[in-house]
Parts: C-alpha cells; structure tokens; sequence
C-alpha cells in the first residue's frame, strides 16, 4: 500500500512542475490546468498519508519489539535524501524542513498556474475601461474609435488640429452625444477635411488623445513609398511571469522599442493584423456570451502595453486594421456565421474593429451589411483583406469553400481589375497561410482548400503577366514565420530554382506570428513538392513582426554582369523581426522600365539581402523529426491499410482459382 502511495506521490508531483512548466513557459493550452489541479489534490492526499508513517519515532515507544521498530525505521530512511526529496516530492522523516519546501514548491507551482488563468480576470474586470485608437487613415479622412462607458462625461466632444508651429487652431468634428451597452459603449467617428500627408493630434473632451497622420496623395511624390508592419496572434503575460502586470504585451512593447529605433522616412503608416487580436478559448473558456466576447477585448485594450515608451512612438497612435481568425470566435472554426457562437463572437469585433476598418471592396457581390472583407490603396499598393472564418465551410472536401462564393467573385474582380498609375503592387492579407507546406493543421489553412487555392492562383499569375503588377500574400495564425514561392507553371522554370531554401520567381508569401503569444519547438513546415517552394522558416520567437517598405529606386538590372543596365524599379523589402531583433530581410521589385530586353519575360526573381537565422542545429534537426512523426503515422497506417487489402484482394483470388 506504501508503495502505491509513493508512486502516486512521485507521478503527480511530476506532472505538476513539467505541465506547470509547459503551460506557463511554453503552450498555454487548455488541457493543462485540470491536470495540474487534479495531480495537486493526488499529491497532498498521498503525502499527508506517507507523512503519517516517515514520522520520527516516540520515545515511549522504545519498549515495542525490535522487529516492529526496525521496520519502522526502514520506513523512515526512505526517501532520506534531501536531494531524492526534492526531486521527487517524496516525504522524508529526516528532514522535515526539506519535506515541507517540496510540498510548498508544488503548491506555488499550482497557484501560478491558477494566478496565469483567474488574476486578469477578477482583479480587471475591464467593465470602466476607457480608450481611443485610430483606425483606417486616408489622404483626407480617419477613423477614430473609442470607448467610454461612464455617462457623466458624456456627450463627447472630438476635436483634432495639425500638428505644426504655423497652425494652433483647433477644429471641432462633432459631439458624440450617446453611447449604451448595445456597442459596448464604442462608437466610431471620421474625422473629414484633411490634408493629405500630414501629421494631426486629435483631443477627446473625456481627456483621451493621441496622433495620426494621414495617407499622401495618390500620385504625389510622398506616394512612392510606403511602410506598415503585419504581424497576427496575442495573448497577455505570456510568457508567464509573476512580477508582471497580468495584461502586459510584452511582444507588442518590443515591437514598439523597434520600431522606435527606425528612421523616419521607415516609420510604418499602419499595422495590419491578420486575426487571434483576442483568443477565448486560451487557456480557458469561460463562457461563449456576447458579454465574455466582449470583456476579452476590454482586457485587451486595457494593457499598459498600448503607452509603453515615449508619447510619440505609443502602439496606440499607430493605425491598426483587423482580419477575423479563429481564437475570436472558436479553434478551427469552419460553421458559418449564423451557427453559434459566431452570432456573439462577431459582435465585439464589430463594434471594436470593422466599424475603424477600411472600406469593403467597390465589387462586395453581397450586401454591404453582410460584409466583413475590405479594400483599400495607399501609396504604391493596393489592399485586399480577406476574412477566411467567416464564409468557410469544412475543409477538404469537393465544394469546400474558405472565401464563399460573394467573397471569391469580389476578390477574383480585384486581381484582374488594372490599378492605376503608380500602383504597383496588389497585397492580399489571409489569417491563415495560402501553404500547404504546414504539415500540422494543414486542412485550417488554405490546404484544406486547394482546388479554390488554385483558382485563385491561377488569376494572381495571370495578372502579374498582364498587368504589369506584383501580388504579394500576408498571412498568420501558425506562431511562426515562413516564406514560400508559388512559381506559376507557364514559366517552366528549372529544379534547381524550385529547392528549398531557394530565392526566385512566383507569387510570394510572408506568413508571420505571434506578435505575443507562444512559439513551436516541434518543426512542422517543410516542402514535399515543386508548388510550394520554402524561400525561409523561422519558427523560433515569441514575438515575430514583418515590416514592409516599398520605395522607388533605381537599380542594376538585367543578365549581364559586366554591362549591367540601370533602371527605376519599386522595390518591396521584407524585414523579419524576433524577439525586437531584424533576422532576415527579402526583396522583391517591380521594374518601371518595361523594357523586355532587360528585363525578361516574368518578374524578377526575389532575392535575400540579409540572414541571421541558422539553418541548421540539434534543436532543429529533433524538432523536425518530432514535427514529422503526424505526417509518418498517417503514412504507415495507410500502407498497412493498403497492404492487408492488396493481400485480402490476392487471397479472393487464390480461392476463386481453387
């Protein structure tokens, strides 16, 4: 019976530090915190009935029988080692001191995981949170969002000036009179008549301000250059830790510091966020009401993150637009948007983020009411935000669609629709990544959706024949970083340019994540053919970013080394941030010469100009083989599958001869 209770002790005693040490340090997982509690009540249970027979012994008691007392003190020297006790949680009657830190050990380990999951929530309940943030910005228009839910400040008055020594004038856009819990107390207000290219302050009379600046003229010289960052996936205080506030961001302040650090003329006009802005079923589902939607956006927009370092430099000053993905609303969501709890998951984020969001596409083919897909152009590119939740249907099988069927016509018309002068470039964001090269998962991403992927495709590569143009893909939601080449099949180009690790021609793909939240040391990106080709993986970091800049510039072009040819090209640069740190950079351009003679047929290929990410180490190679060990299980049973109906087959046959 003894033995039992030592193993139930040393078993649950192990399971607490390594799942606490996974769930606070690694994957927040849901899963976790049962188990954690559950082995916390298997441990003390046991070891408050082992402490009963590890006690030293009465001294009254040096009367009983030798044999009794020799095995009571077998009994006592077990687990005797300090060491061995707090290792292995087991109790020692030697030292008591010893025993008693290696319970409380356990306990802090179970109360960390409890303080992770439950002191956001009771001590800020976010119900009084008031704030403002910008959202789309045009040459003479932005959005301003705000929050404010006590009545004694309202009604709201909203007031912005140009930020210049010339001009101290302050100018009214309106009063906001009422705001009530059908918004959650948000509302959006655009802010009209101004000029293009030009940094404004906005002031609310609720004491909530901050700046902006707006788009440059189409075709104006400020127009050939443009700089945002995209990146998907945050969760606060994550990696855990217990000094910190319970809604820090910490990836969302390295990204500030970084982009602090930057010239100027780099700075980014806008985030673009691919999805998981919140994440409802991380590490716990409370409920799946409208209000708990709600209050996990609240938490999110309470972090102190949001002001972290100076005033001018603040994420909340930065433009923000929003895609929807999944941990909004459910993990692998794929049931409509009239099946619940999308009804309740898709209120927030309206009010929260479509209503600060660009405009939908000229071409919706569906109501505008029941649209959540947008476009827009600034600078030398234009936009297409796709949702890829909210109109999917199950994956992988013959009609399975991710866009539906409004959605794919609009974003079919906007790659064929020529852009005008000076756009160069069509950028399609997707929550999820268009590769399939993503082994784990695959069927979430567009892989689970390959005969629409490939329709899609086919009018990309199409436009950037015609056209004239570039199409460059965005995406997140798999908390690592992967560059992939889509070479479109009319170039027949050679094998050497479809290896892995390859620069080169084709579509391009940038999928980065998470801003803040948790990487996968298990390694699940790699190439099995020649339609995906992996350009990088990166999937260390857990806090990854891209900054794009896109700038004319004139550059040696064409096949000749020796006489190379200038000539204007826009050239889109991608840089990888981890951790706050630029790893990787990658290039691509579109010449402004059209001259074929120098410049070929397709477009040029892309190139890497800077890489600090090894390629190779034990940690990669372990993972990777780990990362396969899905993808070699569903092959080996399906050969085994194969083979005993090939054998059954040959049997029939056996017998039908005999």
């Amino acid at each position: 019976m003894a033995s039992l209770r030592r193993v139930a002790v040393t078993t649950s005693s192990a399971i607490i530090r390594l799942t606490t040490l996974v769930f606070l340090r690694w994957i927040p997982g849901h899963h976790f915190v049962p188990v954690v509690v559950t082995s916390l009540v298997v441990y003390l249970s046991s070891i408050f009935s082992l402490l009963k027979d590890t006690r030293p012994q009465n001294q009254t008691a040096k009367g009983r029988s030798s044999n009794r007392y020799n095995s009571g003190s077998s009994r006592a020297k077990a687990g005797d080692s300090v060491l061995s006790t707090l290792l292995t949680g087991l109790p020692s009657a030697k030292w008591p001191l010893w025993t008693g830190i290696t319970i409380l050990v356990n306990v802090v380990l179970a109360a960390l995981t409890l303080d992770f999951l439950t002191r956001g929530i009771l001590l800020y309940p976010t119900t009084d949170v008031a704030f403002s943030r910008i959202g789309y910005v045009s040459p003479t228009t932005a959005k301003l969002a705000f929050r404010e839910p006590d009545p004694a400040r309202l009604p709201v008055a909203v007031m912005f000036q140009e930020v210049s020594k010339t001009s101290q004038d302050w100018y009214e856009e309106g009063i906001v009179y009422k705001v009530d819990n059908s918004t959650d107390f948000t509302t959006t207000v655009t802010i009209t008549d101004l000029k293009p290219a030009t940094q404004y302050r906005y002031w609310l009379s609720n004491n909530k301000s901050g700046t902006f600046t707006t788009a440059p003229e189409p075709e104006a010289p400020e127009a050939s250059r443009l700089s945002f960052v995209t990146s998907s996936c945050l969760k606060p205080n994550f990696p855990y830790n217990i000094l910190s506030h319970p809604l820090r961001i910490p990836g969302l302040e390295q990204m500030t510091d970084a982009l602090a650090k930057l010239p100027k003329r780099l700075r980014p006009a806008f985030m673009l966020f691919l999805g998981d802005f919140i994440y409802i079923d991380v590490p716990w589902r409370f409920g799946s009401t409208m209000s708990h939607y709600r209050s996990e956006y609240r938490r999110i927009y309470s972090s102190p993150s949001w002001t972290h370092g100076p005033e001018e430099n603040r994420a909340i000053d930065l433009p923000w637009l929003h895609t929807l993905d999944d941990h909004e609303i459910e993990n692998d969501w794929s049931q409509g948007n009239k099946t619940a709890p999308y009804p309740a998951a898709a209120d927030p984020f309206i009010h929260y983020h479509v209503q600060a969001n660009p405009p939908i596409p000229v071409a919706p083919f569906a109501h505008p009411d029941n649209v959540t897909y947008f476009a827009f152009t600034q600078g030398p590119a234009s936009f297409f935000m796709l949702d890829t939740r909210t109109y999917r249907t199950d994956p992988s099988h013959k009609n399975s669609t991710i866009l539906g069927g409004s959605q794919l016509q609009s974003l079919l018309t906007y790659i064929s629709t020529p852009e005008p002068a000076g756009i160069h470039w069509k950028i399609i964001s997707s929550s999820v990544p268009f590769t399939k090269n993503w082994h784990v998962g695959t069927t979430d991403t567009w892989g689970g959706f390959l005969d629409e992927r490939r329709i899609v495709f086919e009018a990309m590569w199409r436009a950037e024949r015609e056209l004239g143009i570039r199409v460059v893909l965005l995406s997140g939601d798999r908390h690592e970083f992967g560059a992939t080449r889509f070479p479109d099949p009319e170039l027949n180009i050679g094998r050497d340019q479809l290896l892995p690790n390859t620069a080169g021609v084709g579509l391009h793909e940038f999928s980065v994540g998470p801003l803040s939240m948790f990487y996968l040391p298990i390694r699940t990106y790699h190439q099995t053919d020649a339609e995906d080709v992996m350009v990088k993986y990166a999937p260390n970091g857990n806090s990854k970013f891209g900054l794009i800049d896109i700038a004319d510039v004139v550059e040696d072009v064409g096949s000749s080394a020796a006489a190379p040819v200038r000539a204007r090209s826009s050239v889109l640069t991608y840089s990888l941030y981890v951790d706050g740190e630029v790893v990787w950079k990658y290039r691509l351009s579109v010449p402004l010469d059209r001259d074929v003679s120098v410049h070929g047929p397709s477009l040029p290929p892309g190139r890497v100009v800077e890489d600090e990410i090894p390629d190779l180490s034990w940690s990669v190679v372990l993972g990777t083989v780990v990362g396969r060990v899905p993808e070699l299980t569903k092959w080996f049973f399906e050969t085994v599958n194969d083979l005993y109906f090939q054998l059954a087959d040959r049997l029939q046959k056996i017998e039908r001869l005999a």
